[in-house]
């Protein structure tokens, strides 16, 4: 069961807990038919866990009057053969006058931002003035985003957040007057937020959700006219592509969009962080003419590395691409290849060189050493190696593409290497993790 993270979202901007949800919208139901609808905090949690998918009439009618959109934009999916069961626009179009939703203060001492569901106004000049205090609270917010996914990796906490302030910068327009320049930023940090999302489901392996984030974000991307966001989310949509079987041309061609960004041609940290993510999706295509091109993508990611100033001002989700992260890509290009000794040489020099709040990334690359050794027949420095990530992993870290991987060395070690002495003890200690997960 997938979980309702577009839901959980507008719960978390506008502050409502699952009891107080379930009590609105009974009110809305009673105010709808002249009798009090019967939800309670169980109903909730079902719609946030997927356990419930499709609400019924009358609730999705007051979910919708609750929240001002539509049950689909809430995460909800209809049955197969059910028809969309939508009221009259009418029937929601004036829902009974009611005090402003109540509001909540957003996590972090740096952070003060408060979100409120959309209010009509009546003119324009008593709307509230939105200007750069506004776009400088959410970069902060936005930043911090970026330092937990550093820390922790695509989890559902961080990818309903990240909806959360996608929706509040997206109000922030619909309830206030602004300049060209605060509106462009706005939808700007929206499609930020919304990337992130994006990114926490890739990195969660999680498909099913990252499609739903993937188109919202473009659009979003587009409005803002701005290139540097256009291209970190074309190349999210490119994972996003080449993890689902038969869609890796369609990777490619996501991968070579975000390298033809106006920024690549700006600034040559860009243009290397495009290509060796365009190295990394040809690498997979596995045929001869694809690893001849991935190859030579490589090296232009390492040209243009050399050529980007560290000093030029970039955006915070950016910040992550450095030297180590060059040879990380590196080595996943290598090990693609079937170049397996390079690939370790580049693990080796990621791992030497990253900084200490990439623990995600650095679980990541464990994992993916321990692979590449098991491959070139290194059998028990690969069991120290994987069983070095059981031992410094908690929480998701092992969850998402991590823990794909690390389930792949498990197979591949079973297959290749059943009398190895390390066997009994991995597969002790990785049954253990496995069964503390469930």
């Amino acid at each position: 069961m997938a979980d309702n993270v577009h839901l959980a979202a507008h719960m978390e901007a506008t502050g409502l807990k699952q009891a107080e949800l379930a009590q609105r919208l009974n009110d809305r139901i009673e105010g709808l038919t002249g009798r009090p609808g019967n939800l309670t905090d169980r109903h909730i949690r079902n719609w946030l866990t997927g356990k419930t998918r499709w609400p019924q009439k009358r609730q999705r009618v007051a979910l919708e009057a609750e929240f001002q959109v539509s049950a689909l934009e809430l995460g909800f999916v209809p049955r197969s053969g059910a028809r969309g069961g939508e009221l009259p626009s009418s029937a929601i179009a004036s829902p009974p006058s009611e005090d402003p939703v109540k509001r909540r203060t957003f996590a972090g001492a740096t952070l003060s931002l408060t979100t409120a569901a959309l209010v009509s106004v009546p003119n324009a000049a008593a709307r509230p003035r939105v200007g750069m205090r506004d776009v400088n609270g959410l970069e902060a917010a936005f930043a911090e985003l970026v330092v937990a996914d550093n820390a922790h990796g695509g989890t559902i906490k961080l990818e309903t957040r990240a909806l959360a302030f996608a929706r509040h910068a997206l109000e922030r327009q619909a309830i206030g007057t602004t300049t060209e320049r605060v509106r462009s930023r706005l939808y700007y940090l929206a499609a930020a937020f919304t990337g992130t999302a994006l990114w926490a489901a890739v990195d969660d392996f999680r498909p099913d959700r990252a499609h739903r984030h993937v188109r919202q974000a473009l659009m979003l991307a587009g409005l803002s006219g701005n290139s540097e966001i256009q291209l970190r989310l074309w190349s999210h949509a490119s994972l996003l592509a080449s993890q689902q079987p038969g869609r890796i041309h369609e990777a490619i061609a996501a991968a070579q969009t975000a390298r033809n960004a106006s920024a690549c041609r700006r600034d040559p940290l860009y243009a290397s962080l495009t290509s060796a993510r365009l190295a990394g999706v040809q690498a997979q295509a596995g045929d001869t003419v694809a690893t001849t091109a991935a190859l030579r993508a490589m090296d232009q990611a390492r040209v243009a590395f050399d050529r980007a100033d560290p000093a030029t001002p970039r955006p915070a989700w950016i910040d992550f691409y450095d030297r180590a992260e060059l040879h990380g890509l590196s080595a996943l290009v290598m090990a693609r290849v079937g170049r397996h000794s390079e690939a370790e040489a580049h693990f080796h020099q990621t791992l030497a060189r990253l900084r200490p709040q990439y623990r995600r990334n650095r679980t990541y690359y464990t994992t993916h050493l321990a692979l590449t050794q098991l491959r070139q027949g290194d059998v028990e420095e690969a069991c120290a190696t994987a069983l070095s990530v059981l031992a410094t992993s908690t929480g998701d870290s092992l969850t998402g593409r991590t823990g794909r991987c690390l389930a792949r060395f498990n197979r591949e070690l079973v297959a290749k290497a059943r009398g190895a002495k390390c066997i009994s003890e991995w597969t002790a200690r990785y049954t253990e993790r496995q069964e503390r997960r469930q």
